[in-house]
């Protein structure tokens, strides 16, 4: 803030009100200045933030997210310059408070919070292992599930079924399970469609455990592989494990998606690899800085990040395999520990 020149900052993205409060509610608002820490709430979550954020001066207000606490707040306190999340504050809200305190006393910050939370300390490292092996053991105990006749939809559910049994708190995102010509959708969230003798399948999961987020791929084939689809899986085997191997703090995300792409490219697939190679993990399940052909900022040690290299090809299939790691000064922690090898189910 004292590099800004503000006097203040407003803190509502949730991820972001969570790291710096510890408050888990969906309502509130946190303003905070150099000499105090307010977080303003409604009546339903003054106990728990009370026990969640004793850091912070719990302040009540008459409605959830209603911002005119803040604006008394802010005058209240004269304060000049107050910084607020640019990429998240929505326009009728920005307008309520420019209006209620004057245009020159908001100042637009983009990544307040997010540039602190990109470095992970051991308490947020081991919280995001455990996100990460819960998502493996659920996904070790579907893959029974997966034969012939199974709907997508159905594994999903098993499989979100057995995070939560062993302990998540949710899924990170939509579980993605793409069988058959469907495994050329990167993103191909599960649907009504049947395995069948001979499908890839990909599964892209995760699981969130006391807020951290896991991140896992893998690709299977059911009943038997053919040659080709042996070629594709190696091909992207071999690309994962080049980044594996040469990510480390103090190359640039650039640097870090190029091991992988390269084996890609001289392979022919090149144009059938059309995402970035990962992403950092944490509260959110993307964050910043990413593995990609664009990326210029440098990956530091402390970071956690995914490496996902994939071949997609329309109208045959695609594989995908993730892990999730922890980059260290001299390579990476591997924070996935479940089989990789083509598996046949």
């Amino acid at each position: 803030m004292a590099e800004a020149k503000v006097d203040g900052a407003i803190i509502m993205e949730p991820n972001n009100r969570r790291y710096l409060s510890g408050f888990t509610g969906s309502a509130a608002n946190l303003l905070v200045t150099s000499d105090q820490a307010l977080l303003v709430t409604d009546f339903r979550y003054i106990e728990q933030a009370t026990a969640q954020a004793p850091a912070f001066k719990i302040v009540k207000s008459a409605g959830g997210t209603s911002l005119q606490p803040l604006v008394d707040l802010i005058g209240g306190m004269k304060l000049r310059r107050v910084a607020f999340e640019s990429d998240y504050l929505v326009f009728d809200g920005y307008n309520y408070l420019r209006e209620a305190l004057g245009a020159e006393v908001l100042v637009p910050l983009k990544g307040i919070v997010e540039g602190i939370r990109q470095i992970k300390d051991q308490s947020e490292i081991e919280l995001i292992h455990k996100a990460q092996s819960i998502t493996e053991q659920a996904l070790e105990k579907t893959l029974p599930l997966i034969k012939p006749g199974v709907s997508e939809r159905a594994i999903a559910l098993e499989l979100e079924t057995w995070m939560r049994r062993l302990g998540a708190d949710k899924t990170g995102f939509d579980t993605i399970i793409a069988s058959g010509q469907r495994s050329s959708l990167p993103h191909g969230v599960a649907s009504d469609k049947m395995v069948e003798q001979g499908d890839f399948v990909t599964i892209d999961c995760g699981a969130v455990y006391q807020g951290y987020c896991g991140d896992l791929t893998r690709t299977y084939v059911v009943g038997a592989a053919t040659a080709e689809q042996r070629r594709i899986y190696d091909i992207v085997l071999q690309a994962q494990m080049a980044a594996l191997d040469g990510l480390k703090a103090g190359i640039t995300g650039r640097v870090g998606d190029s091991f992988a792409r390269t084996i890609i490219t001289e392979a022919g697939h090149g144009d059938q690899f059309g995402h970035g190679l990962g992403h950092c993990v944490g509260l959110a399940i993307h964050e910043n800085p990413r593995l990609s052909p664009a990326e210029d900022a440098v990956i530091q040690a402390g970071m956690v990040i995914t490496v996902e290299p994939g071949i997609y090809i329309p109208g045959w299939g695609g594989v995908r395999i993730e892990d999730t790691v922890a980059v260290t000064e001299n390579g990476i922690t591997n924070l996935t520990t479940i089989a990789k090898d083509l598996m046949i189910l």
